[in-house]
């Protein structure tokens, strides 16, 4: 590691880490249920039901660690980005029940509930969940099957003759 050398020994070196700390409401702006945020997310055919705390940073998905549910490092990312973007990665307890659909799906439906929970928790917290795209739901999902064709889109081998 690199040292750094004061040229003025005079100078007083102030600490900002106390300003880059985030900062939780000691006082939310709703009421919670049995001391719980709740918040619900939905993505394709996953649904993900997510109730926080003010805590220590735990993450528990479907009753397992965060590392332990999704092996991805994509999922992972994306359901900690909304706790990114306020700042807040260690402040919460947060607890995901999740079910249908893939580790991907689940994961951007984690994600929405995150961002809804944390929403109700402090509606200062708003503003930067909208500038990330965290409150938007994504409402793509399949195709149904037409009949007549092999799927949604596919049709069967077509022949003149």
């Amino acid at each position: 590691m690199a040292e750094t050398k004061i040229n003025n020994p005079d100078a007083q070196v102030t600490e900002q880490a106390h300003e880059s700390q985030p900062k939780v409401a000691l006082n939310p702006t709703s009421e919670s249920k049995s001391g719980y945020w709740w918040g619900t997310g939905r993505r394709k055919s996953s649904v993900a039901r997510v109730r926080i705390k003010p805590g220590s940073g735990k993450f528990v998905v479907n009753k397992k660690e965060l590392d332990d549910y999704f092996k991805r490092e994509q999922d992972r990312s994306a359901i900690m980005a909304p706790l990114k973007a306020v700042k807040a990665e260690k402040l919460f307890d947060i607890f995901i029940n999740v079910k249908g659909g893939g580790t991907t799906g689940q994961s951007g439906a984690a994600l929405l509930g995150i961002a809804r929970a944390l929403k109700k928790y402090d509606d200062s917290y708003i503003p930067m969940l909208r500038d990330g795209g965290h409150l938007t739901r994504d409402p793509r999902m399949v195709e149904r099957k037409k009949p007549g064709q092999k799927g949604a889109r596919r049709r069967f081998q077509f022949s003149k003759r």
